[in-house]
């Protein structure tokens, strides 16, 4: 079942804005358009553009602290 961009943002965990920046910047590829021009997501692309939110928003690692004391 294909839904548009409002509710797919919400299943990714980012804006609806956030998604068409990654669009136009080309981050992401680009997903199908219905015959009136809006985004049409599939189940494919909501796996392909949370993976890419997930490796994009992890923290970076917390450096190690020494033990030692100097």
């Amino acid at each position: 079942m294909a839904i548009f961009i409002s509710e797919a943002a919400k299943d990714i965990g980012v804006s609806p804005a956030t998604l068409k920046r990654w669009f136009r910047s080309a981050k992401v590829r680009d997903v199908a358009r219905d015959r009136n021009g809006y985004r049409v997501f599939e189940a494919e692309d909501i796996e392909r553009l949370r993976a890419y939110a997930n490796q994009r928003f992890e923290p970076p690692p917390r450096p190690r602290r020494s033990l030692a004391m100097t």
